[in-house]
Formats: structure tokens, sequence, C-alpha cells
């Protein structure tokens, strides 16, 4: 009898644990469908493409920050760097297509400088990252403001606004093929190498990642360096949206990169979670703002609607971990 009991509760373990990495995606279905039947233009091909368009600069950025998170720190610098990688693209291109590979190679590489100044002080000075990356996140702005004066500059190139900012291939924004490379290539870092299993082990037991031999301070270091360069990419992604740069333009992002992630069940606690989880939070984040534009809602309740998806998808995962 106690044994078959305990066959009991290991099956429902394993469904909760199931339960637990679907059920981001469950919500997501669940919501498209009420979307779908409030309005029957949600589901069109151009509202598709639209949500992706959304998604873009959230979805860049927040697949470094998965990563970062998966060792159990966190990244609040993103928004900063998101401001300050637009600011540089645009003024470096200028207007001139001939500018284009250099902005774009100044502006991910600014990401990935303070990503690694950001992972070498987590690895070797052990400052807590969120009060870190809050720090460098803030000199960060103020390097920007110092950059700009404060105010809008540079002009977009021409091939960039239409390449990354138009519709060049397939009516599909450019920014949405830059959005997919990236989650491409961060799953297979996740899912593929090494380096993705080693975050884990570092998340779940970093002393016991010590002791198994493995190079921890690496393994940060090269996380928070990702998540820069992320937030980098993001910030092209962000200036082919918008085709204007502002010292402030990235700072709204940070809470919904930090949001999407927790949304698809990668905690503060570290070894658990992941990029797929994080995409889909992402797209539950912006179908609930695209369903709220779409009823003609007004902005403050897409705060609220934010607000009750975060609290509810918390909530829930937090009654799973508790079974499991």
């Amino acid at each position: 009898m106690s044994d078959a009991l305990a066959r009991d509760r290991a099956a429902g373990g394993a469904a909760l644990a199931v339960l637990e990495r679907l059920g981001i995606w469950a919500a997501l279905v669940v919501l498209i469908a009420i979307a779908s039947g409030l309005s029957p233009y949600f589901l069109s091909l151009n509202n598709f493409l639209n949500i992706l368009n959304q998604a873009s600069v959230v979805g860049t950025t927040a697949v470094g920050v998965t990563l970062v998170m998966i060792t159990g720190g966190v990244d609040l610098s993103v928004g900063s760097i998101i401001s300050l990688s637009a600011d540089i693209a645009a003024t470096v291109m200028n207007g001139s297509d001939g500018n284009v590979p250099l902005a774009i190679l100044l502006a991910v590489g600014a990401g990935a400088v303070v990503g690694l100044v950001n992972g070498v002080l987590v690895a070797k000075r052990n400052v807590p990252s969120f009060i870190l990356t809050l720090g460098t996140g803030a000199a960060v702005q103020g390097l920007g403001l110092l950059y700009t004066g404060g105010t809008a500059s540079g002009v977009i190139a021409p091939w960039f606004q239409h390449t990354i900012g138009g519709r060049p291939y397939l009516h599909v924004p450019g920014v949405v093929f830059v959005f997919a490379a990236i989650v491409l290539v961060g799953l297979l870092i996740e899912k593929t190498t090494a380096f993705g299993s080693r975050l884990f082990l570092v998340g779940s037991n970093i002393r016991a990642a010590e002791l198994s031999g493995i190079a921890v301070d690496r393994v940060l270091i090269l996380a928070y360096t990702l998540s820069g360069t992320a937030a980098g990419i993001g910030g092209v992604v962000l200036l082919g949206r918008v085709g204007v740069s502002s010292a402030f333009a990235g700072q709204t992002y940070t809470f919904d990169v930090l949001a999407s992630v927790l949304l698809g069940g990668t905690t503060f606690q570290g070894g658990r979670g992941g990029i797929a989880g994080t995409i889909a939070g992402v797209l539950l984040l912006v179908v609930a703002f695209n369903l709220v534009n779409i009823l003609g809602l007004n902005f403050n309740t897409q705060l609220v609607v934010k607000g009750a998806i975060i609290i509810g998808a918390a909530s829930l995962y937090r009654l799973l971990q508790r079974q499991t």
C-alpha cells in the first residue's frame, strides 16, 4: 500500500512539474482564444506580425537576462544599455548607409562591455547583482545623457530604416528576423552547449558547482556579458522600430523584461526555467496589451492588466513550487 502511495505521489509530482513548465504556454493559448473570440481582427496575419514587432525589443533583451537569472542573479542595467546602444547607433549612422556596420558594432559592443563589467564585479568582488546592476544601470544612463545632452540625437540611415525598421521580406518587419535569430542562438546556447548546462548547475548550487570543477567565475562573467550584448542588440532593434533615439527610450523596458522572464518560470533563486518559457512570457504580456488596444481601452487599463497577469502568474508558480 505504501509503495502504491509513493508511486502516486511521484506521478503527481511529475505531473505538477510538467504543468509548471507548460503552464505559461497554456495561459498564452487561453488568452489567445479569449482575444480571438472578442475580436475577429486578432487572428489576422497583420496583427500577428504586429505582436511579434511589439515583442522584439523585450524578447531580444530577455534572452540574455534569462541566462543571468538561471545562475541566480539579475541584470537591472538592461534598460539603460538599450538607451545607450540606440543613441550610439543613431549618432554613428548620422544618416549614412556606409556607417551602418560600424554603428551596429559599436552599439552592440557597448552593451557587451557593460555586461562584462557587471560579470567581473559580480564574480570577482562578490557584489550582489541586484545592487550592482542597479548602480551600473544608473551610471550608463548618466553616460547616455552626457553623450546626447539629454535630447534625441543622430539620424537613422535609409538602408537601416528600410531593412530593420521596415518590412523588406515577405512583409515581415525586419526586427522580427533579428528577434527570431537571437532566440535561436539563445536556445542553442542553453540546450546544446556545456556553458548552458553549467548555468543551471551554478544556479542550483554554486558551491557544488565549484567542487565539481566548474569555473564559476567564467560562467558568471560570460552570462552577464551575453546579457549586455543582447540588450545592446535590443537597442539597435528599438532604433529600427521607432526611428529615433533618446537617453530614456529604454528605461521602460527593464520591468517588462524581468516580468517576462519571471512569467516564463525562471526565478530569482536560479537553477530553473529557460528561454522558451521566457518567450512565452513575452508573448503573454504583448498579447494582453494588444487585446487591450484592440478593445480601445486606455493606457491605465494596460497597466492594470500587466499587474494582474504578473501577480496571477507569480501566485500560480509559487503554488506549483510548493507542491513539487
